[in-house]
């Protein structure tokens, strides 16, 4: 008798390790143009400032180490904290509207109707113009007297308005045009997430008498979760990173009703010549947007539901 038992055992090659050696260095290669980019225009930044913000740089050029001097000024600086709460309320204000208005317009605009594709092109069209542009737009709308919302209310006898002349309306005006911009950006982005659904959902929910409401509670926001995640992060950040409606229509005004903190920041590195300053404040705005980003990877990122 033949014995096949030594010949039916499977052979193992092993890889040698210079060539595993060399599948490691080729991945090294292939990510290291976007690693020096990152490292370039991101980390190196960043630690820079935070260098920078313990120091003070004098007329002739030279630093001198101040050590937390900057920060306890900070801590003392009635700005600072004004810019800080108008960008609570600010982000508070911009964030929830237009996740919520882009979402009603992309599931208004995935439904099967006509002027669809100028519904989509309407609600989008805000998205692509330049921030100067949108500025100068919304200054005509609250220019006093003559701008577009003066004359509706006009029209029902009602005198003029400073809208960003007063601290009570400027901040909500700020908001009325950021959703006015954003909405529609969000808007692309939970259209995609809608046309990924399978329809078969909607079609079985249907057939056990669920009401559209429920289905859209139950079903179809949370299979949204993760395109919501990603339109909060944007939106976070984006409520964080406004300067050139300001530096057009408001400069912080008035009394720094409108002033936000990276335009605090500009104001401080552009207009004060006080780079030390903006750097300690700049440290803040990263501390800000780096607990964002650590609460959605580390507690968000587990709790959502990925297909």
């Amino acid at each position: 008798m033949t014995d096949h038992t030594a010949s039916s055992i499977p052979t193992v090659t092993r890889r040698p390790k210079s060539h595993a050696w060399w599948n490691a260095v080729n991945a090294w290669l292939l990510l290291l143009p976007a690693a020096v980019l990152l490292i370039a225009f991101t980390h190196y930044p960043i630690l820079a400032t935070i260098r920078h913000s313990f120091f003070l740089t004098r007329r002739n050029g030279t630093e001198v180490f101040v050590g937390l001097d900057s920060y306890q000024a900070m801590a003392a600086d009635p700005i600072f904290w004004k810019a800080l709460v108008n960008n609570f309320w600010f982000a508070l204000g911009t964030i929830p509207t237009s996740i919520a208005l882009a979402l009603l317009m992309a599931i208004w605009v995935n439904r099967n109707m006509r002027g669809r594709g100028f519904l989509r092109l309407a609600f989008f069209t805000p998205t692509v113009l330049p921030m100067i542009a949108v500025a100068n737009i919304w200054l005509f709308f609250y220019t006093p007297d003559y701008g577009l919302l003066d004359q509706l209310r006009g029209a029902f006898g009602l005198a003029g308005w400073n809208w960003l002349g007063d601290p009570s309306t400027v901040m909500g005006c700020l908001i009325v045009m950021v959703i006015w911009k954003e909405a529609g950006f969000f808007m692309i982005f939970y259209l995609a997430a809608l046309q990924q659904l399978s329809p078969d959902l909607e079609e079985a929910a249907s057939v056990e008498g669920a009401s559209r409401w429920y289905t859209f509670r139950r079903i179809t926001f949370p299979l949204l979760m993760p395109t919501t995640l990603f339109v909060a992060i944007n939106a976070v950040i984006n409520s964080f990173k406004l300067v050139d409606h300001l530096v057009i229509m408001t400069k912080g005004g008035p009394n720094n009703a409108s002033t936000l903190l990276l335009y605090y920041i500009y104001e401080v590195a552009f207009t004060f010549q006080d780079s030390a300053y903006a750097a300690t404040l700049t440290v803040v705005l990263l501390v800000l947007l780096s607990t964002v980003a650590l609460v959605k990877f580390g507690y968000l990122d587990r709790r959502i539901h990925y297909q």
